[in-house]
């Protein structure tokens, strides 16, 4: 049972009360109560620019997220994500270096990220290895390359006009990366929700061989899926990297587990087969949500980060004692 199957219970029935129960809409509960009390425990959390900044805190998570939910309801997964975001950051700072422009650093950082989504895709759809193990391997060997590259230095000095893309704003306080998020949840959504590689998705998900069966290209499927998780993550990249100005071989060290656990969050289920993107958005807002409110109230990073930990591990074990608490209310 996935968090998306999951209701509360009650005796509402109907398509409108499916949705009144539905675990997005327990979701968007949790993330007005959660903006409500940052609300309360900050007078500066309302302030139109804070909240902007707070938008920070996910959507570049969220890019990868997107793609990662794709990747998870298909039956596997990419943990290699935040070490392609340290490589192709290095790429972007060596090509800086050589005298680069703003758009060739944009075009090396997208082409890094898809190179590396096809390096993983080859091990798990061409070689048949188990995508856990193969990007744990990744994760690794890319972050590797970037710490002998970089060593305890930095690359710094990026185009002026390079930093837009993490720091400009398309509409007052409306941010690039912002409207990125937003167009890009719009067409995940319609992939994964209305089209027929999206139904392709959930049907590797939930059996691969009755996929197969029945015509669908599971193993190309899956190549695509991890290319796009692959250039998510140089998308990541490029509004990482000119938000922070810099790259240093530790960039996104541990993103790779906040992305999983928005994915995981949102609904999707981790063993594959069911999920959606709405969710996901959903979930990535309260993260967001969480994470600037702690940090108003000045909380250690470390604190955040046991935060994240119990998150994940608590959204995977709730389906689980969610089906033990109703098989026994039923006996």
């Amino acid at each position: 049972m996935s968090l998306a199957d999951r209701h509360i219970p009650d005796r509402l029935t109907g398509r409108g009360a499916q949705l009144l129960r539905s675990w997005e809409t327990l979701l968007l509960l949790v993330a007005v109560g959660i903006f409500v009390l940052n609300s309360f425990a900050s007078p500066y959390f309302l302030n139109a620019w804070n909240l902007s900044d707070a938008t920070f805190n996910f959507t570049e998570k969220a890019m990868i997220a997107f793609a990662m939910a794709l990747l998870i309801i298909s039956g596997e997964i990419d943990l290699s994500v935040a070490s392609i975001i340290a490589l192709a950051s290095t790429a972007m700072g060596l090509a800086m270096q050589w005298g680069a422009g703003t758009s060739e650093l944009v075009l090396i950082g997208l082409l890094v990220g898809l190179l590396c989504g096809a390096f993983n895709a080859v091990f798990v759809t061409v070689l048949g290895l188990p995508s856990i193990v193969v990007t744990i391997g990744t994760m690794s060997l890319f972050r590797g390359i970037s710490y002998i590259i970089l060593g305890d230095g930095a690359f710094r000095g990026y185009p002026p006009s390079f930093a837009y893309f993490g720091q400009g704003y398309v509409f007052w306080v409306i941010s690039f990366e912002l409207v990125l998020f937003a167009l890009l949840a719009l067409l995940y959504g319609v992939v994964l929700h209305k089209t027929n590689f999206g139904r392709a998705i959930f049907a590797i998900g939930n059996n691969p061989t009755a996929a197969m069966f029945s015509g669908i290209r599971v193993q190309r499927i899956k190549f695509i899926l991890f290319l796009l998780t692959g250039l998510m993550s140089g998308v990541a990249a490029v509004c990482l990297t000119s938000r922070l100005g810099s790259t240093r071989p530790s960039i996104a060290t541990g993103m790779e587990l906040e992305v999983v656990t928005m994915v995981v969050l949102g609904g999707v289920n981790i063993l594959g087969g069911s999920g959606s993107i709405p969710g996901v958005v959903i979930a990535a807002c309260v993260m967001g949500l969480v994470t600037f409110g702690l940090g108003l109230l000045n909380v250690p990073g470390i604190v955040m980060s046991i935060f994240i930990g119990l998150l994940l591990i608590g959204v995977i074990a709730l389906p689980r004692l969610w089906r033990l608490w109703s098989q026994r209310r039923k006996t």
